[in-house]
């Protein structure tokens, strides 16, 4: 039996065998990436400097980039850096980093999203107490409970997974570390079951803001439907479909990923569950508000064109976007 701590470093899961198509997933990483931060690079910026977007929504919109950026950044360089070197191994304090900041972030940005649903009903079923419910100071304490809801899950999580002792050797069947593969690593019944009542508690707290999302949403289109103007209808499930594919996105492919049973677990559908809930959001959330969300594109589109007219006036400046 070897304790975790005086393990070096652990083996992750590669993409593939032949080296084409390592580079292939590099290539493909790097493409993503640089979508993801370019997207909420511009999603920061404009709701920063734009004033018609700082409303609540442009607020929770902003904390939402940054936890999108803080996806991203945490599993996909490791990733793009193995597959480059032709590597899998990830050092031991590399691993607990990439627990930490993942629960962390992930934590934050589907608290977020819940207080996103709770700013959407207020909108649209009490428009007249909209001011008073989601005033500025409101809204900080909401965005400082999300950030340290995800703080202390990761701390929790976190501390009670690398305490195990590891006994199974130090491959991960994943492209990062991820709890539920360490966890088949320990030899330790009493921390392993400390460990999935940690996870349980977590499940019913995720599971109870996904009841309060499904309540809210039956609620507000209930009251869009109510709305005699198609042209009311059509603005407010514009400002609300954006926000139920997020949700629908994030939270159908991380329980699948996390509570899916044994038996149909395999090495290749662990990976495209991981990828589907880590990465793919994180890519795809600027790209489905930016869509719905008539004011964010003008705000975005004066922010390109801007950047585009600094640069033709004065060639030798970089055009440059606030984070």
């Amino acid at each position: 039996m070897s304790n975790s701590s005086s393990m070096p470093q652990f083996l992750l899961l590669a993409f593939a065998d032949r080296r084409e198509l390592q580079l292939l997933h590099f290539w493909l990483f790097l493409a993503i990436s640089l979508a993801a931060l370019l997207a909420n690079g511009l999603i920061l910026s404009a709701v920063a400097c734009d004033q018609h977007l700082h409303t609540p929504m442009g607020f929770f919109l902003l904390n939402l980039s940054l936890t999108d950026l803080g996806c991203i950044c945490t599993t996909v360089p490791k990733a793009m850096h193995n597959s480059l070197q032709n590597t899998t191994t990830i050092s031991y304090a590399g691993c607990v980093a990439q627990v930490f900041m993942l629960v962390f972030f992930l934590g934050a940005e589907y608290f977020l999203l819940t207080i996103m649903c709770y700013d959407r009903y207020v909108a649209i079923c009490k428009p007249l107490h909209y001011r008073t419910l989601l005033g500025s100071r409101a809204c900080a304490h909401m965005a400082a409970a999300a950030w340290a809801t995800g703080f202390l899950s990761a701390l929790l999580h976190t501390a009670n997974t690398f305490s195990l002792p590891l006994c199974q050797g130090n491959a991960l069947g994943q492209f990062f570390c991820e709890i539920p593969h360490i966890l088949k690593l320990s030899c330790s019944h009493s921390g392993y079951r400390r460990e999935i009542g940690l996870i349980e508690v977590t499940a019913s707290l995720s599971f109870s803001c996904f009841i309060f999302i499904v309540f809210s949403y039956v609620q507000i289109f209930r009251a869009v439907l109510r709305i005699p103007s198609q042209q009311g209808r059509h603005k407010a499930f514009s400002m609300c479909l954006p926000h139920l594919v997020v949700v629908s996105l994030f939270v159908s492919t991380a329980t699948f990923a996390h509570l899916k049973p044994h038996s149909i677990s395999s090495p290749s559908l662990d990976l495209i569950m991981s990828v589907l809930y880590s990465v793919v959001p994180p890519s795809l959330n600027p790209l489905i508000y930016s869509l719905r969300n008539q004011e964010l594109k003008d705000a975005m589109r004066k922010r390109i064109t801007g950047c585009f007219s600094e640069a033709i006036n004065s060639p030798s400046s970089a055009c440059y976007v606030p984070h």
